[in-house]
């Protein structure tokens, strides 16, 4: 399972255990949020989108970070202990955990003892392990429902919290189905992608209706901006995942 760290990619909005840059950690906020995960946490930049949601929303306070590097499964993450250290800095809210899809039995395995590891570790900080469930490759589409239950398998091993990126997507395709929420690659997300699990997410953690968050955010020192009528649809799809 472990992965030979070719690039140390880590992209957050906060200071970035692991290399790469972010924004300059905020000692005002007083709600704070660790991402560890690999490129799907990274494209677009999720928790800079995140934050900015959440600045613009006037919520608590937040500062977020990531350690995230391409490929990475949480037993890899274990292995070169960045995510470790940062976990052990303290002061975190949540400690939200993230690998590939993990709808094979083997590898829903894998990430239910990875994640009962790492809540070990994150709530002997006195913070809250959650999982961001993701979602299959275009070309195996029928695993959806296999993705969404293992992160919520995991995020009952972990006892935590799961936040469903995955159901949301399925969520805004109800709605519309001509969403390109999946980017070029069939894999990644695009922004839309993006943007339905940063919404996901900030329901989740703020238990609030993301209806009428803005569709145009500044995201790692550029502007991100989403279809208003597709920004609704998303924004319609995470409360609807979120039960609210």
């Amino acid at each position: 399972m472990l992965r030979q760290l070719v690039a140390a990619t880590a992209l957050a909005a906060g200071s970035c255990a692991g290399g790469g840059t972010g924004l300059d950690p905020d000692p005002d906020a007083t709600f704070r949020v660790l991402f560890i995960g690999n490129s799907l946490t990274y494209t677009n930049d999720l928790p800079a989108m995140l934050n900015a949601l959440a600045d613009s929303a006037g919520v608590e306070r937040t500062h977020v970070e990531s350690v995230s590097f391409p490929n990475y499964a949480l037993e890899d993450h274990w292995a070169t202990g960045d995510a470790l250290t940062a976990i052990r800095r303290g002061g975190w809210d949540y400690v939200i955990m993230q690998q590939g899809p993990s709808a094979l039995e083997t590898s829903r395995v894998n990430l239910l003892e990875w994640a009962q590891k790492f809540a070990t570790e994150i709530k002997q900080v006195g913070s809250i392990p959650a999982m961001y469930t993701v979602w299959p490759s275009t070309d195996r589409s029928g695993d959806f429902d296999r993705v969404i239950e293992s992160y919520a398998l995991a995020a009952q091993a972990a006892g935590g919290v799961a936040f469903p990126a995955g159901a949301a997507w399925r969520a805004a395709w109800r709605r519309d189905p001509s969403l390109r929420l999946y980017g070029s690659d069939g894999f990644h997300p695009s922004l839309e992608g993006t943007y339905v699990a940063a919404l996901t997410i900030f329901g989740g953690l703020y238990g609030r209706s993301t209806i009428g968050l803005p569709a145009r955010l500044r995201v790692g020192g550029g502007t991100v901006t989403i279809a208003a009528q597709t920004a609704l649809t998303l924004q319609h799809a995470a409360d609807e995942v979120n039960g609210h």
